[in-house]
């Protein structure tokens, strides 16, 4: 008998939580697993006793669904979604919605929209941020597609997001791959907001050396103020936690060689394809492949020196809150640098992308959940046609209220030989922004000189080009 209001196929961590968060909301969900094995687990365990069916074939799931049906897959990205979908065509009817919950890419998504449109099945792509604790108490969701299957969708969606200032952490981001796109981003800006967040901790550590308590200490204290964000509040925990082995802190037996699962480098490879300075998030993507030449550094490290190390003799309350200060603004590049990213790839995709919409659901369930965005709403809302964040007063006044700090924590770094290449790419971001003249000048005079390839004269009319003979002068 169909009535379920949406059954999902996938049952791993994110799934499992998710199915659980939509029937503690009220809704009666249909669960699919590959291996007949994993959906019979959940059914024994945690799924035990509520309002769920628990199909043991695909053609029973979707047989369960009321119409128009509604099937999310949440598999690993890549062929396997392909294949999923591939098993779901002949068993759906026009005017069906399959969803891919997961990473996908996002021209994947608009491939796959146009192939199962052509169908007459619609297609969302739906990225859903806020790891395994979201997925079950309220993640922050980004779905794309049809404005008919948002109808269909949107009661579901919204009742299971986060809530943030009273709003859904949930909004139709636009048609075809916008989601996935919207989400990659997301991951892009995590990915820079994490960088940002240790080259912190690395100053603090080279010129003052806290201990992990103290540590946890100073990050519970920036929480309460402007930095008040989930990676701030799990930072603080982090430094907190114990060894119960050797009773030392956690954090200080962790191994310096980060992983990453791709979404940042294709957020910082299609800013590169459209022109998008993307500094800080590159830097942050840079700094994880760094990271992962492990060996190669422990080597290094014992041919290359830098600075001689050497105790701190300033005002230790002053360098914490320049650190924090820096982080704070470089935090603000980062965001700004995201957001024309986005704006680019609207313009280039007709997606029509809602700034203010975007930075609302991101201020509730999401990794990069933070008390400012709430200024990045209302700097979008209040005008939806801002070139550049940091052009918005509120962000302008910060920048340069903060910026002495900022550069004082970046030298800093720079005399104990700390490497902050996000710190380092925000600030150098923010002026090569402010600045009405660049050394680009020579540059485009070395493109000419060595391939004719012409430049504008500032004592000419903009759009005329001119090629000097510099060899025949």
């Amino acid at each position: 008998m169909s009535t379920c209001d949406i059954g999902l196929i996938g049952l791993a961590v994110m799934g499992e939580n998710l199915v659980l968060n939509m029937e503690s909301r009220g809704f009666h969900v249909a669960v699919f697993n590959r291996t007949t094995s994993v959906v019979e687990a959940f059914e024994a365990s945690r799924g035990k006793g509520k309002n769920f069916v628990f199909a043991k074939t695909l053609p029973d799931f979707v047989a369960a669904l009321k119409r128009p049906r509604k099937a999310q897959i949440m598999v690993k990205a890549g062929a396997p979604v392909d294949a999923v979908i591939e098993q779901l065509i002949p068993l759906l009817e026009p005017g069906d919605i399959i969803i891919d919950g997961g990473n996908s890419l996002w021209t994947d998504t608009q491939r796959r929209e146009k192939y199962l449109k052509e169908k007459g099945l619609h297609f969302f792509g739906v990225g859903v941020s806020g790891g395994e604790e979201g997925a079950l108490k309220g993640p922050s969701i980004m779905p794309g597609g049809s404005k008919q299957g948002w109808e269909a969708l949107a009661p579901i969606y919204t009742k299971i997001a986060a809530v943030a200032e009273g709003e859904p952490c949930c909004r139709h981001m636009g048609p075809d791959g916008a989601g996935h796109y919207v989400k990659m981003a997301h991951n892009g800006i995590e990915y820079g907001d994490m960088q940002l967040i240790c080259e912190a901790y690395a100053i603090l550590k080279a010129a003052l050396n806290p201990s992990a308590d103290e540590f946890a200490e100073i990050f519970g204290e920036w929480n309460k103020g402007k930095l008040d964000s989930f990676l701030i509040d799990i930072t603080t925990k982090i430094f907190s936690r114990k060894d119960p082995e050797t009773g030392k802190a956690i954090v200080d037996l962790v191994l310096d060689k980060a992983g990453q699962k791709g979404t940042g480098k294709w957020t910082v490879g299609h800013a590169v394809e459209m022109g998008v300075p993307l500094s800080v998030i590159g830097s942050a993507v840079e700094a994880r492949i760094l990271s992962s030449l492990k060996d190669e550094r422990v080597a290094a490290s014992a041919v290359l020196p830098g600075p001689t190390a050497k105790p701190f003799t300033g005002d230790r309350a002053k360098l914490i809150e320049a650190v924090r200060d820096a982080l704070y603004a470089s935090k603000i590049i980062s965001y700004a640098q995201g957001m024309v990213q986005l704006g680019a790839a609207s313009k280039l995709y007709n997606w029509n992308l809602n700034f203010g919409d975007i930075a609302s659901i991101w201020r509730g369930g999401c990794i990069i959940r933070a008390r400012f965005l709430n200024r990045i709403t209302d700097a979008y809302r209040s005008n939806p046609d801002l070139k550049n964040l940091i052009l918005d007063p509120f962000f302008r006044d910060t920048l340069l209220e903060t910026q002495a700090n900022w550069r004082s924590a970046v030298t800093t770094a720079i005399e104990y030989g700390v490497a902050v290449p996000a710190f380092s790419s925000a600030l150098s971001y923010f002026d090569s922004y402010r600045q009405a003249n660049l050394p680009a000048n020579l540059l485009q005079a070395q493109r000419d000189y060595f391939g004719a390839h012409t430049y504008e004269r500032i004592d000419k009319p903009r759009g005329e080009f001119f090629h000097f003979d510099w060899l025949n002068p």
